[in-house]
């Protein structure tokens, strides 16, 4: 009997040993990332189980000890809760801690940004040439239908959910903002909404000036004068991309669509994806008396509710700019006399 119980306690202190020693390497600094990095990039495939995992991380070199890591997620019973993903793991991270890691399912994100004021081939071009996005290369969804913002993703996400999130990114924007616009607007749709916006976005980068000038705009439409915006005529001449020079007098005149120079109201569909304030802008425009604006020179513009001043403004303009050009002439240096 003394014998059975003596058998018992070796196995018994065997096993706690064991224990203790799988805890003490299981808890131990693992690995350090290669070449001085902070972390180190592992891509766990969904279901791949957890030998797949285990080799994942030990190929990346997270882990030294594919085995003992199986034994001590195993032991804790937490097999299940491992989560496939993007993962940036500490440089000498324990298997505890790449472990926990892959449990709280803390993949890496990565991000594509939308910049308010491109169109949606623009913002399709980004997405299609992004390296992390997967799925085939989306079609260009209709003008004015996505949310120019910042997106986070991570690796394995598709192109396609990409541009469904902009899409109901909007939807919900419009949903929270329509019921509280003014009553009063000349536009009823907010597809005509939409397409003011984006005239709006693209003739100021200034957040404060948006809804001063969606209220210029808001007064011409209600008085039936033409918008006379010049981004119009050039979403006419290259789809939103920049002109790189002046807009000539010929395509002033040109009869189109979009030219709200030729046309009265607005053009049948927006010129670029408009950013939250600029669709907030025209939604609750200013209340001013303001029919004209132009550029100041110095990034904002000048607002006047009469022609004359306007054309004071104009001029003042192009006194500026008269003097600008002068300033920038090089100064000939006077000729050397010869003795």
């Amino acid at each position: 009997m003394l014998r059975f119980f003596g058998i018992l306690f070796a196995l018994a202190l065997i096993v706690a040993g064991a224990f203790a020693w799988e805890s003490y390497n299981f808890w131990q600094p693992g690995p350090a990332a290669a070449n001085g990095a902070p972390e180190t990039v592992v891509l766990i495939k969904p279901g791949v189980g957890l030998r797949g995992i285990s080799a994942a991380l030990k190929d990346a070199g997270a882990i030294d000890n594919p085995d003992l890591f199986q034994v001590g997620v195993r032991l804790r019973r937490t097999t299940e809760k491992l989560k496939a993903g993007e993962y940036a793991i500490p440089s000498r991270a324990s298997m505890h801690d790449v472990m926990d890691i892959l449990i709280a399912g803390k993949s890496i994100q990565h991000k594509i940004t939308a910049a308010e004021g491109l169109t949606s081939e623009m913002i399709v071009k980004l997405i299609n040439k992004d390296p992390v996005l997967k799925g085939d290369p989306v079609a260009v969804p209709a003008e004015g239908t996505l949310l120019p913002e910042t997106y986070l993703f991570m690796r394995g996400d598709t192109r396609a959910e990409i541009v469904d999130r902009m899409k109901k990114a909007q939807a919900r924007l419009i949903a929270r903002l329509w019921p509280k616009r003014d009553r009063n607007l000349p536009y009823t749709t907010i597809e005509q909404a939409i397409t003011l916006a984006s005239i709006v976005e693209k003739e100021t980068s200034l957040p404060e000036e948006r809804r001063h000038i969606a209220g210029v705009f808001v007064n011409r439409l209600r008085l039936g004068m033409k918008l006379q915006s010049d981004p119009t005529i050039i979403y006419t001449i290259t789809r939103g991309y920049p002109l790189g020079r002046g807009i000539r007098a010929s395509e002033l005149a040109r009869v189109t669509p979009y030219n709200t120079y030729a046309i009265e109201g607005l053009p049948p569909t927006p010129i670029c994806n408009p950013g939250a304030d600029a669709i907030a802008a025209v939604l609750n425009p200013d209340d001013t008396k303001d029919l004209y604006f132009v550029a100041s020179g110095t990034g904002g513009h000048y607002f006047s509710a009469t022609i004359a001043d306007q054309e004071k403004h104009v001029a003042e303009l192009r006194a500026r700019e008269r003097i600008e050009k002068a300033m920038r002439k090089p100064i000939e240096a006077p000729p050397v006399p010869h003795l």
